[in-house]
Parts: structure tokens; C-alpha cells; sequence
């Protein structure tokens, strides 16, 4: 009875947790549908909800504004919209530099996140994993000797809070692992070890000891 409980365990667990975060996903995507009017959503047009419905209006709404921003009148329209928000106090600052970090992250010709690494922290001979952020600049570039990178080290199980860190190029080991690996290897809190370099993967079967 225990192996077979452990084997519905290892059938379940995965899949309820996978749709837990579609829900929440999901979810909060369909909070858009409040930008239509309330006599146009579903629940007034056909008396109860369609989910999902907010995340296919989310998805064309991103589409649609990157199509436009990207010929000649979006730009513009685009950039007086920027002039804008950075003569607004507080605003400015807060819009600059989640826009600079955006652009960081999900430009195709950067380095962030795009590297795992092997770093020593907290203290000399204990080893963790940390995702190349790239090199330190300002005024810190010039009081630091040597060939520095920026990392960015995240904590287990929630990789969205973690330590940013400045460290000699030598001192850290690039990994043979993609980012997504590195990460499955974090939130598993190292259960879930990557394969090595060059191994094909077999089809996984469930088993339990007894």
C-alpha cells in the first residue's frame, strides 16, 4: 500500500502543482478584462466567466503595442511618451529603472541570464550556483582592480530574491547547463540535478522503494 501511495504521489503532486500556477497565471492575466467595458465581458454578455478570455486579450494587447511601436509614428508617439513620465518626480526614477533593467534582460544582443555560474558564496569552499548579470560600471568599475562580473545569486526555493554580487572573473566557473537547468536545480533545492554534458535522456518511469 505504501509504494502504491508513493507512486500516486509522484503521479499527482507534479500535476496539481502545474495547474495551481496555470490558474494563478491565468488568473491574474484575465484582471485585463476590467480595461473593457462592463457590458461587453462575458459575464454580462453570457451570464458567467470564460477564463482564459484575459489572457488571449493580455497576449494580443503586448502584440499589438510591439507592432505598433515599431514602425515610424509608434516610435515617436513612444518616445514623447517616455519624455513624459521622466519629468514627473518619483515617477522618473522608477520608470528609468525598471525600463533599463527590461531592456537588460530581454535584449536579444545581452549577456544577463544567460550564464550559469559556479561561485563561492558565502565564505571560501562552500559553492553555490549564480546567473551571470554582467560587469559592474559607474563609479564602482573604478574602485575595483581587475576583471570583475556582476552575478546575481538566488535563493531556494524562490529564485526571486537573492544577493547581487561583484566578483573576479577568475573566481567563478562557467556551467556546462542551461539557464532553465540551473534553475530546476535551485528550486528542487538540488533534488533535481541536471544531466551531465552530452547525456540523452531515457523515458522516465515511476518507481518507489519499499
Amino acid at each position: 500500500m505504501r509504494k502504491y501511495f508513493i507512486t500516486g504521489l509522484l503521479v499527482l503532486v507534479p500535476l496539481a502543482i502545474t495547474l495551481w500556477v496555470l490558474n494563478l497565471i491565468v488568473g491574474t492575466l484575465d484582471q485585463s478584462l476590467l480595461l473593457i467595458p462592463k457590458e461587453w465581458r462575458p459575464e454580462s454578455l453570457f451570464g458567467f466567466s470564460l477564463p482564459g478570455l484575459g489572457t488571449i486579450l493580455t497576449l494580443l494587447i503586448i502584440f499589438f503595442t510591439g507592432l505598433f511601436t515599431r514602425n515610424f509614428l509608434g516610435t515617436r508617439l513612444l518616445m514623447w511618451w517616455e519624455m513624459l513620465l521622466n519629468r514627473i518626480p518619483v515617477v522618473n526614477s522608477i520608470y528609468s529603472s525598471v525600463k533599463q533593467v527590461s531592456d537588460t534582460l530581454f535584449s536579444s544582443s545581452g549577456n544577463a541570464f544567460r550564464k550559469a555560474l559556479l561561485v563561492q558564496y558565502p565564505r571560501q569552499g562552500s559553492w553555490t550556483i549564480a546567473f551571470l548579470t554582467g560587469v559592474p560600471g559607474g563609479d564602482v568599475k573604478n574602485h575595483l582592480q581587475g576583471d570583475y562580473v556582476s552575478v546575481y545569486v538566488p535563493t531556494t526555493p524562490n529564485p526571486t530574491s537573492g544577493f547581487f554580487l561583484m566578483l573576479l572573473r577568475e573566481e567563478t566557473i562557467e556551467l556546462n547547463m542551461s539557464v532553465d537547468e540551473a534553475l530546476k536545480y535551485i528550486v528542487s533545492m538540488g533534488v533535481v540535478a541536471p544531466p551531465p554534458p552530452g547525456h540523452k535522456p531515457a523515458h522516465p518511469e515511476l518507481s518507489a522503494e519499499k
